[in-house]
């Protein structure tokens, strides 16, 4: 555990996440968890952890740099920080690795097997063979290893290093060869007899090609291990003042792919003089990157593990996201907006909904602007479809594409290019502000009104994870929101403005001062014997001036409980300290993303719904939105939806001074709740359609 400077009971972000990762892992070595839903919780493990280095693991290497600046900084030694992601991730690789053997042993037993080279029959040999030729052998560029060659291994995809000898010499030679994953599919569907599904990966495949690639070499002993590279990611824009912006993102794009190693992962079975070969040609001067492995690495392609006949193996319903009952089919969503707001709950709400407000707003002839934030979209957005309709029916479209979305920088280059094609005014954020405001601005002439329509979310724009993340919309034609939502656009035009916002809670002008004085109004309250209590449901808490305003709260009385997925960085239950916080996060089915906060004021509750996380970055580096919900029956949904978390006992894990993920087990008597499946059934029962 890392310390503030204030020596107050703190948790670096970076280990609080692995914590979060180490949770997935749960998942995937829980035996209630159908099978193959198992393997995808290893893949979303193993993406996780890709994207961990590249970033924050690289960020703690450019921290090195500066070792006794950044100790002032954040208050911890990144070196030691980094000795303690090194100790965990083995042990965590450890258990990944066992849970892989596990996991296949028993899809074994169900008569599904993974094959690798070695175990294929004759004819299935030669399926493989001739698949390996027409599909595979002209993607295969093997790169030969002397002394002088440096091979570029590019960033988080895979590779075999490749042993090459003769009988009659005691010589090795080496190759890299990378495996084409990006051109071929990862799994391979092996002819089988009596109902058996038998599988090899491409790797295998290569495998098992190797004297054919190289016969035009006289070896004859080939020998193949995984091996893969992670490379800083982090998007450096340079500050040429003779650049566009969009023309300093492909240029850090560029740099990007020729970053630092800072992690590679080779197969533990590899010859010691052929990981030290590699480390020579590849110029892995850190011995404390290299992290042995098994077998296969890139897991996140398990996450598209082949779709078989094994009902039992996934998870047994399939699960459809419902239309709201307050939005009724072929009715003008905006007219049904003014009737009353609504409360959109992703995955549990269909987000077509959001799509067919779009489709109205681009053929509504009273429709005059639409105005948006993109962030992250589908990879076929049918956002972007309806935007663009609306561009060509004559509407102002007005986008603010964020260009910084990590990893997705290269996609809004691209969607930012195609909606100025057709029509649609594009910004890119503002200089030294990430937009990251979930945003959406109709406006509507109605007789002799102009009637603005807002939606305010947690979450992105974006119909795929809507589907898997858990997320909160607010659908409101209130002119008090709507009005500031309006600013909020407008700031992006006129960007030396700043406006005032008495509704709205907008970074990086207010949420910071905000929280401060609605924390402060129940530490109040607490000393003078109000009631006083926080309900905080987030998905990352570490800015360490909030963490200072919590515990401070706690020390007065104030009951604070907390649902936080990943990163977290109090301690709950410290004497002193945090006596009166209690934390959990969940880990399920859906990926637990909505933030919404409930302060007690006094038995007159205040609610707010928000697109930004509490770091420091969204305080004071974005543009983050959290709008306060208002209407009764909506705060009753989201009250209800924190309640029915908080007394999760299945996919809960206590957070605690010992880090240690307990499951919150139910108690004598007690029912089982595993809220995401109690929700579904909770929301069909409370949320009935309106009176006529």
């Amino acid at each position: 555990m890392g310390t503030l400077v204030t020596n107050q009971p703190f948790i670096s972000k970076e280990i609080s996440w692995l914590l979060f990762n180490a949770r997935v892992l749960q998942e995937a070595a829980d035996a209630q968890v159908p099978l193959l839903e198992r393997l995808k919780f290893l893949g979303i493990f193993s993406s996780n952890l890709d994207e961990f280095f590249r970033v924050r693991v690289a960020t703690l290497h450019r921290l090195l740099k500066i070792r006794k600046k950044a100790i002032s900084l954040i208050g911890q030694d990144p070196k030691k920080i980094l000795d303690d992601i090194q100790a965990m991730v083995l042990k965590q690789t450890d258990e990944f690795e066992r849970l892989y053997d596990e996991i296949v042993e028993e899809l074994a037993a169900d008569h599904v097997f993974i094959r690798d080279e070695t175990e294929l029959s004759d004819s299935q040999k030669q399926f493989v063979m001739e698949y390996f030729h027409d599909r595979v052998r002209p993607f295969l560029v093997p790169l030969m290893l002397n002394r002088k060659t440096e091979p570029f291994v590019k960033d988080h995809l895979i590779y075999l290093a490749i042993t090459l000898q003769h009988r009659s010499s005691d010589t090795t030679d080496y190759a890299l060869i990378q495996v084409p994953v990006d051109k071929v599919s990862r799994f391979l569907l092996l002819p089988a007899t009596n109902g058996t599904v038998e599988i090899i990966l491409l790797d295998d495949i290569i495998r098992l090609g190797l004297a054919d690639t190289f016969c035009y070499f006289d070896y004859d002993t080939f020998n193949a291990y995984t091996v893969k590279m992670t490379r800083d990611s982090e998007l450096d824009v340079d500050d040429e003042l003779f650049k566009t912006f969009p023309q300093k993102i492909q240029d850090g794009l560029t740099r990007r792919k020729s970053g630092v190693p800072v992690r590679f992962v080779y197969d533990r079975s590899m010859p010691k003089a052929c990981l030290e070969k590699l480390r020579k040609n590849l110029d892995i001067v850190d011995a404390d990157t290299c992290i042995p492995g098994g077998r296969y690495h890139n897991f996140k392609d398990f996450i598209g593990f082949p779709k078989i006949n094994r009902p039992a193996c996934y998870y047994p319903d399939q699960f459809e996201p419902q239309s709201h009952p307050w939005l009724l089919p072929n009715r003008s969503t905006m007219d049904q907006i003014r009737q009353r707001e609504i409360l959109l709950y992703f995955p549990y709400h269909d987000f077509s909904h959001m799509i067919d407000l779009l489709r109205e707003a681009a053929i509504d002839p009273r429709v005059t602007t639409i105005r948006m934030t993109v962030y992250r979209l589908a990879q076929n957005s049918q956002i972007v479809n309806a935007l663009v309709n609306a561009a060509q029916n004559g509407k102002k479209v007005f986008v603010v594409v964020e260009l910084q979305a990590r990893f997705d920088e290269e996609a809004n280059l691209s969607w930012s290019s195609l909606l100025r094609e057709d029509g649609v005014q594009v910004v890119h954020g503002l200089p030294g502000l990430k937009v990251h405001a979930k945003l959406c601005l109709i406006t509507r002439h109605e007789g002799n009104k102009k009637v603005r329509y807002a939606c305010i979310g947690t979450g992105n724009f974006h119909e795929g994870t809507a589907k898997l993340y858990t997320d909160h919309m607010l659908m409101t034609s209130n002119p008090h929101l709507t009005g500031e939502v309006h600013k909020v656009f407008e700031f992006f035009t006129n960007k030396y403005r700043i406006p005032i916002f008495r509704h709205l809670v907008v970074s990086p002008f207010q949420t910071r001062n905000k929280l401060r004085r609605l924390i402060n109004s129940e530490i109040r309250n607490a000393k003078v014997g109000k009631p006083a209590w926080i309900d905080i449901k987030i998905n990352n808490l570490s800015d360490q001036d909030i963490a200072k305003m919590l515990y401070k709260a706690s020390n007065a009385g104030v009951k604070i409980r907390i649902i936080a997925r990943s990163m977290f960085s109090l301690v709950p239950g410290i004497a002193k300290y945090s006596e009166n916080i209690e934390a959990i996060s969940i880990v399920d089915r859906f990926l637990e993303h909505s933030r919404f906060f409930i302060f007690c004021n006094d038995d007159n509750p205040q609610y707010f719904i928000s697109s930004g996380d509490w770091l420091p970055r969204n305080f004071d580096r974005r543009v983050e939105v959290a709008t306060p919900i208002c209407d009764p029956q909506l705060r009753q949904q989201l009250r209800d939806c924190f309640d029915i978390q908080w007394q999760d006992n299945c996919k809960a894990r206590i957070w605690d001074a010992q880090m240690k993920n307990h499951f919150r087990k139910p108690g004598k008597k007690q029912p089982i709740v595993r809220s995401q499946m109690a929700l579904i059934d909770h929301m069909k029962k409370t949320i009935r359609p309106l009176e006529p």
